[in-house]
């Protein structure tokens, strides 16, 4: 059973009491944080669209990335205190703004109060698909609460290497989690469903941010998913990587990517066939994506 009161929910498995106050190892304790709601036009163009995304950015995580780019989110929990209650009425506020869907940003950590909200806000009128955008660092049996709530599932993809794992973001076994992770969502959700504007509507779309100086680890990502699942979901490939918070002090992860390192991924999915998602142009910001392949079957 999953449970706040000896918290459960990620791989941490931390057992703190979260009912009573309690910090887990994501830094969460019952209430709901939350860092910043808004209109988002910068995801992948299938996600975004003309309308924007509604995403709801929750504060804390369960992995210590030591070159986050919202570790003021996610590693210090800048944020806000908000009830059940009022998380449903955000999902409500961001679909009066028309956007396309409610994208939850780091849910993991509150599952449990994320469920209710959107039974509270379907009772009221939330139709909009929800879309829950992870760092794949998941229990199977987490997710598997969480089926017929969620549309679209947008995990990344950090590490094909463990060392990797523990390295930049303190856990030992990322490679066996994130792919059940993966697998399951992909059993929930099915291959991606499209509206009649090109949106996808239901699926999975995997995304991998390049780390400069680990070109290996990120061809054993691609190779993986080309071989397991590349034919029932999207890939997008990022290029976005800056050096950020305890980056700046890591010799490998203190610089961008050179051009030969991106040529070298863009040479490796071509080489692997890999047919539908996005590619990042190298040096350009997450907000300006450009379509590598034809989207299909839309």
């Amino acid at each position: 059973m999953i449970t706040l009161e000896k918290c459960n929910i990620c791989p941490h498995e931390c057992n703190s009491n979260r009912e009573k106050g309690k910090i887990g190892k994501c830094k969460a304790i019952e209430k709901v944080r939350i860092a910043l709601y808004s209109t988002h036009n910068f995801e992948e163009p299938c996600i975004s669209g003309e309308k924007g995304s509604g995403t709801v950015f929750f504060s804390n995580c369960n992995l210590n990335c030591k070159y986050c780019q919202n570790y003021e989110i996610s590693q210090l929990g800048k944020g806000k205190d908000f009830t059940i209650e009022e998380l449903a009425d955000i999902f409500l506020r961001q679909q009066e703004k028309g956007v396309e869907n409610i994208n939850l940003v780091t849910p993991t950590s509150y599952v449990l109060q994320i469920i209710k909200a959107i039974q509270i806000a379907r009772k009221k009128g939330l139709t909009l698909p929800i879309l829950y955008n992870t760092n794949a660092y998941e229990k199977v049996e987490t997710l598997k609460l969480l089926e017929g709530y969620i549309d679209i599932y947008l995990p990344d993809f950090k590490y094909a290497e463990n060392v990797l794992g523990k390295q930049y973001s303190n856990v030992n076994n990322y490679f066996e989690i994130a792919t059940k992770a993966i697998e399951e969502m992909i059993r929930q959700v099915g291959v991606p469903q499209w509206n009649e504007y090109g949106m996808m509507k239901k699926g999975v779309m995997v995304r991998h941010l390049v780390l400069p100086n680990h070109i290996p680890n990120s061809k054993k990502v691609l190779k993986w998913l080309k071989e397991n699942v590349s034919n029932e979901i999207y890939i997008s490939v990022m290029a976005q990587y800056f050096p950020t918070y305890q980056a700046k002090e890591i010799k490998e992860l203190n610089r961008k990517l050179t051009k030969e390192e991106w040529r070298q991924i863009e040479d490796y999915i071509e080489e692997l066939e890999i047919e539908n998602g996005y590619v990042q142009e190298l040096g350009e910001h997450e907000e300006e994506y450009v379509p590598k392949w034809e989207l299909e079957d839309k």
